[in-house]
């Protein structure tokens, strides 16, 4: 055989065992023994283990399995669709077994012959043999039908290939264990453009609020597309997850339930077993995909622990040999097309974060986003080709925004958050009489739409020459930074004297713009080993949108906050528990009450503080707890959206408190992040009673670059 294929032939050998191989690779971090698993597998859930075993590996997309909702160890039928058939024809298919079904455990349980038929007695034997007639009746009521994905999943472990190296380095350098590599399977089947019906994208499967607390996610530029990318955030999440779950079973749920429910649950259940929390856990949106997801983890991870024991041979993609550079300048798809002599549907296959605004010329190719191209392609290097797009197509701006089509549970101050432009602006500009009564696909306005764009163009290194008639201020204005910032980073000691052919180093945007986003409501937190104080009871309100929502729209607000730990949600009991930021005038407020009946109804003083992580009971005369939860997680998530719009999370760090730290001093000073995002950091970290010695897990920022 020639070596050339015999090279090629080992290469494929290679790729298809890195898919096993790099889940058996040793990390040092994560000690793990046969009797305490990272990831266990409680014999409480083998049913369901199982089951998805069997829809990812047996059970292709053209049939289906009716089986019960909570019990999925009973599987009443394998339906096949009829070849060609189309969706809505498959499920009327699916529909009429489900009642086909229902009707024979509903007669089965009104009179249970002697004489059972074939079908009564393939059902019967699913259930114990004293099985009673009402266990029957809601068995009836318990019928679902799963389509099978064993195609698709087999597609995806061919996908996996081109990104398998990656994956595996990312969680490696984060000391994450390489099981994780098999998420993507559950979440995409491994493939980096897909959606789900609730807005979640990539091969992580992000939402929108989620996925821009650690990328760049806007109109321009969406990185949950970007497989590369989308991993590094991922492994963020979930080392976070871990972090205040304490366990990878919880940790592995809550990225799909949220790290608020899963806390919710083990403090509810008293337990953190996985299985009895999947089987006893009851919540509005802890539904038959949070309850399953693990299970479906770890169904596939055993598949992906040996392959081809289900699926026979598998050639998996080739990793492919990208040349990453990150541009110092805006510039158009048409001049760094034209510069690299490839096409532009080339570009674009290996550049998914872009959104269509940049491939149909409307924005520009942002500043600082890493173009990726095929070394293959290229006949020079990347460098090379940036460096040659002529000076009058390199821009120091982006094309400005003129209009914003309001999307689906967007508010006012979202949008003017993504913008950089004050609430009252975009009203008054748009002459809405309330700021809370805008709608989805509506038109806005934008400032500054008709005014004429700036013309100073960057070198390809990133940096400006001084034009004839320049000022500080007015490169500083275009730049987006600060007139002292500019002085401080070229060493300027007159600012008056700069002179035409001057070359300046562009600096980041301002870090004194940090407080602008974080939540401005003042706190006195304790010193350590001092008597501690706590958030005062009142204090100015924060902007949140209040847009009526149905009760579907509002568990989707929810999941907006999968990554938030803290708990929104009102006890069984009608009482909550403090959060950072919260005072009885924002209860008073959304509940439609006055604070005074807040603070007879707690006994609180007036004038008395509100301590963080306190529960206290709530008055819903006025108000459902269904909407005072929305209201609650609306002010919230309206501050959040607020910060991640100018900052990202790039990493964690461990800091140990000494003697007379003062957590607000550390967060604002020193770590230069708000107190509400290291609480969520900390969640079980008492603020007003730390001391000396405590470790506190800090968030790494950066500023976006926009």
């Amino acid at each position: 055989m020639p070596i050339r294929k015999v090279i090629m032939k080992f290469s494929k050998f290679l790729r298809l065992a890195s898919l096993t191989l790099l889940l058996t690779l040793p990390f040092s971090d994560l000690a793990r023994t046969e009797e305490h698993p990272l990831f266990p597998e409680p014999p409480g859930l083998e049913d369901s283990i199982q089951f998805w075993t069997r829809i990812y590996s047996q059970v292709d997309s053209n049939a289906g399995l009716v089986h019960d909702m909570d019990d999925l160890g009973i599987v009443y039928e394998e339906v096949m669709f009829p070849e060609g058939s189309t969706s809505r024809s498959r499920e009327r298919l699916s529909e009429r077994r489900k009642k086909h079904f229902k009707t024979i455990l509903l007669r089965l349980a009104k009179n249970r012959p002697a004489q059972p038929d074939r079908e009564e007695r393939q059902v019967l034997a699913l259930f114990p043999s004293d099985v009673s007639g009402a266990a029957l009746r809601k068995a009836s009521l318990n019928l679902r039908f799963q389509t099978g994905q064993a195609d698709k999943f087999k597609d995806g472990l061919i996908r996996a290939g081109a990104y398998a190296n990656h994956v595996s380095t990312t969680l490696n350098e984060m000391g994450l264990p390489p099981e994780l590599i098999v998420l993507p399977h559950v979440e995409s089947s491994y493939t980096p453009h897909a959606y789900s019906r609730a807005g979640a994208a990539g091969l992580w499967q992000f939402t929108r609020s989620t996925g821009r607390r650690f990328m760049r996610v806007d109109h321009i530029v969406d990185e949950r597309l970007d497989p590369y990318v989308s991993t590094k955030a991922a492994a963020r999440l979930l080392q976070q997850n871990r972090r205040v779950t304490g366990s990878w079973p919880l940790a592995i749920t809550a990225y799909n339930h949220g790290a608020s429910g899963m806390r919710r649950a083990v403090r509810k259940l008293g337990t953190d077993d996985i299985a009895v929390i999947a089987r006893d856990y009851k919540s509005r949106t802890f539904g038959f995909a949070s309850r399953n997801f693990y299970a479906e983890f770890i169904a596939a991870l055993r598949i992906t622990r040996d392959p081809e024991a289900f699926f026979g041979p598998i050639e998996v993609e080739e990793t492919p040999n990208h040349e990453y550079v990150e541009l110092p300048f805006y510039t158009t798809t048409k001049a760094l097309t034209r510069e690299l002599g490839i096409k532009k549907e080339t570009l674009r296959q290996h550049n998914p974060a872009l959104l269509d605004p940049v491939w149909t010329g409307q924005k520009r190719i942002p500043r600082g986003f890493s173009v990726r191209v095929p070394k293959a392609l290229l006949s020079g290097s990347l460098q090379d080709g940036i460096q040659s797009i002529p000076p009058e197509l390199r821009f120091a701006y982006q094309t400005p925004d003129t209009y914003h089509r309001v999307q689906r549970g967007e508010t006012l101050s979202h949008i003017a958050a993504r913008y950089g432009v004050g609430i009252r602006e975009l009203q008054t500009l748009n002459n809405l009489r309330n700021r809370h009564h805008i709608r989805s696909g509506q038109k806005l306005r934008l400032p500054g739409s008709t005014s004429r764009a700036p013309t100073m163009h960057l070198a390809a290194d990133g940096r400006y020459t001084i034009q004839r008639g320049d000022t500080l201020e007015k490169i500083g204005r275009h730049f987006g930074v600060s007139e002292a910032q500019l002085i401080a980073t070229n060493d300027i000691r007159n600012r008056h004297r700069i002179q035409a052919g001057q070359v300046l180093r562009i600096p980041s945007k301002p870090d004194a713009q940090l407080a602008a986003a974080q939540n401005a409501n003042p706190v006195r937190l304790a010193k350590v080993d001092v008597k501690p104080s706590a958030i005062p009871a009142e204090a100015a309100q924060a902007e949140a949108g209040v847009m009526a929502r149905t009760e579907a729209e509002t568990l989707s607000t929810e999941a907006q906050l999968l990554a938030d730990p803290s708990d929104y949600a009102v006890s069984a009991d009608g009482t909550i528990e403090v959060q950072m930021g919260e005072t009885l005038g924002h209860y008073a407020d959304w509940l439609d009450i006055r604070a005074s009946r807040l603070r007879n109804l707690n006994a609180i003083p007036y004038g008395a503080d509100l301590q963080v992580h306190r529960h206290i009971r709530l008055d819903f005369s006025s108000v459902s707890r269904l909407e005072f939860e929305r209201k609650r997680i609306e002010f919230h998530e309206d501050i959040q959206e607020a910060f991640f719009a100018k900052w990202e999370i790039t990493g964690a760090e461990t800091h140990r408190l000494k003697r007379g730290d003062s957590l607000w001093v550390l967060s604002h000073r020193k770590f230069r992040i708000p107190l509400w995002l290291l609480q969520q950091y900390n969640p079980d970290l008492d603020f007003s009673a730390t001391s000396a010695g405590s470790d506190i897990s800090v968030p790494l920022i950066k500023r976006r670059a926009l």
